[in-house]
């Protein structure tokens, strides 16, 4: 029988508005069903007179939060006084603190690490901060368990410094943000989510792998998400909601399951980081409990301060589960307004993120869209951030280019909004290929060029195989003394080559992906010399785009044909 699915909440810094938050939490459950937990990063106390007038009611029993709550401890000086204990226990009914720091682990499997407060600074180190010796006693005993591949979900406070490296940028001042000892915890503990706040915004990070593409055996990806203050006036998403399947109960094949827009991971392979934490001190394990949530503690209500002893699961009984949705569906709110995505596959709605600016040319560049030096009647169809082109000296009357508008020289240095629309054309152009009875070949050159160009070019059916494809262009680099590497499927071209480095990429229609890292002298023409060879095209004469130049009228005449043919695939006319 299939595992069913942990329906979890995340929440940012509650800041003391819990009547917020709990009205938020409880409208989102007449709408979707009843969750099984809320997590609370960040800080959720304040001392303001209002703020503890709504906790003394919760406190005292006058009110009940309406789902059980894990919030984590003090973020700052002042509202240490509403934490008992440093060790967790439970402040009201249904409102648990977890600890200092430890590993949470219900009777379903679900493993939740977590780290209180700020790293401290100075020592002694204050009570709303953490220190070296935490970490390694959260660290160590998990590390140095041979069978220990990651945690279900990592709750912190700060962020981890550097975590939007060759990912997506936060909308925030990155050089004050975030910690380094955070980026060693997360990347000890691989995390499938990991949650923080204190920054006062909403950041989704792109997944991110836990090895090496080629090198190490595929790990699962972790997911960073920073979330905002409660009912902040901005209506930035401070409420998250996923489902989960803890990880032991997961095939490993499903497990490790890399989504599209997976990227390298932004914290390096930093084996400093792992000694750091590989110690043999002899230390107490993290506090852990565990709790029944299906029935009543015997003698009822313990009342704060009290712990409460193991003997149960995360999640009641009798609670609904999302069906027919995937694990790994998340969602996030704003407001009053939901946004849903499924960061498994690397869809994601809701509000668009800030376009980075791309970097300007150093000279005249031929391929800008806004530069005077385009030739613009090549120009098949605009979208937001690319637009296609006719290949000039093209191999075949369909052979296009997909170009990013602004100026980016590589692939592997785009921003993640012009990544998604180079992928909308290439599936276009695909489809229009795939119509005609043609197998489409995708290929860049990284070197000795300015701006991308990624070309895309039709073969017949009937005139090869895909593997002929892949064989022509493998036996042709050997004869070169060159060696294409076969890449998996789901590896993005970032955890290859890192932006600067220069490179040779095919993607065949099985896609399937030959790589080849340039190393001195590459021939400029080798992908048309290729398809232009008797075994595939056949067309040797077409290998130098120079000796295919068409008169300006031809290639209007040729644009416009082509513009026309393809207007029944063209995604941007929708727009």
């Amino acid at each position: 029988m299939a595992e069913k699915p942990l329906r979890v909440l995340v929440s940012g810094d509650a800041a003391g508005k819990i009547n917020a938050l709990f009205n938020r939490v409880q409208a989102i459950q007449k709408k979707s069903g009843q969750f099984d937990l809320l997590l609370c990063v960040g800080e959720f106390f304040n001392i303001t007179p209002e703020a503890e007038a709504e906790w003394q009611e919760y406190k005292s029993g006058t009110k009940k939060a309406p789902i059980h709550t894990y919030i984590l401890g003090a973020a700052s000086q002042e509202t240490v006084k509403f934490f008992p204990s440093a060790d967790g226990c439970e402040l009201a009914e249904n409102i648990t603190y977890l600890g200092r720091r430890g590993v949470f682990t219900g009777a379903s499997g679900l493993q939740i690490a977590y780290v209180s407060g700020r790293e401290a600074l100075q020592e002694p180190a204050p009570s709303h901060c953490y220190t070296s010796k935490d970490l390694v006693a959260l660290v160590a005993p998990l590390i140095n368990n041979s069978k220990f591949k990651g945690v279900d979900i990592l709750l912190t406070s700060q962020w981890p410094r550097g975590v939007w490296k060759f990912g997506n940028n936060p909308e925030i001042n990155t050089k004050f943000c975030g910690t380094t000892s955070v980026a060693n915890l997360a990347q000890n503990l691989k995390p499938r989510y990991h949650f923080a706040a204190v920054e006062g915004v909403h950041y989704e990070r792109l997944p991110y792998r836990n090895h090496m593409v080629i090198q190490e055996s595929a790990q699962h990806t972790s997911r960073f998400i920073a979330l905002a203050t409660v009912n902040n006036p901005a209506k930035k998403k401070y409420l998250y909601a996923f489902n989960i399947i803890p990880m032991k109960h997961m095939e490993p094949s499903e497990l490790v399951k890399q989504p599209q827009d997976v990227t390298e991971n932004p914290y390096g392979q930093n084996n400093t980081a792992k000694q750091a934490f590989n110690t043999t001190e002899e230390e107490g394990p993290a506090s852990q409990f565990f709790f029944d949530m299906s029935k009543k503690q015997p003698g009822g209500y313990r009342g704060r301060g009290r712990k409460r002893h193991v003997d149960g699961d995360m999640h009641g009984q009798g609670q609904e589960h999302w069906k027919g949705e995937r694990q790994g569906q998340g969602q996030s709110w704003e407001g009053d307004r939901c946004s849903q995505g499924q960061p498994g596959d690397g869809q994601h709605e809701g509000p668009p993120k800030q376009p980075r600016r791309p970097p300007q040319p150093t000279g005249p560049c031929w391929f800008c869209l806004a530069s005077p030096q385009v030739e613009k009647h090549l120009v098949i169809s605009i979208g937001n951030h690319c637009y296609l082109a006719l290949a000039k000296g093209g191999l075949t009357p369909q052979h296009v280019l997909v170009l990013p508008i602004g100026h980016y020289q590589s692939v592997v240095d785009l921003s993640s909004e012009v990544v998604e629309e180079l992928d909308k054309y290439k599936m276009a152009v695909r489809k229009f290929y795939k119509s005609k009875g043609q197998r489409c070949v995708v290929f860049e050159r990284n070197y000795r060029s300015q701006h991308l160009q990624l070309q895309m070019v039709p073969v017949p059916m009937d005139k090869c195989t895909t593997e002929d494809i892949k064989e022509a262009f493998t036996v042709q680099a050997q004869e070169q003394q060159m060696e294409l590497m076969e890449i998996p499927e789901h590896t993005d071209l970032k955890q290859i080559a890192p932006p600067g480095t220069p490179y040779f990429y095919v993607e065949l229609d099985s896609g399937e992906k030959l790589y080849y890292r340039i190393q001195r002298h590459f021939p400029l023409q080798f992908g048309r010399e290729v398809l232009a060879s008797e075994v595939l095209l056949n067309m040797p004469t077409r290998a130098d785009w120079k000796e295919c130049k068409q008169t300006r009228e031809e290639e209007e005449e040729f644009s416009k044909l082509l513009r026309d043919d393809f207007q029944p695939f063209d995604f941007a006319l929708e727009d």
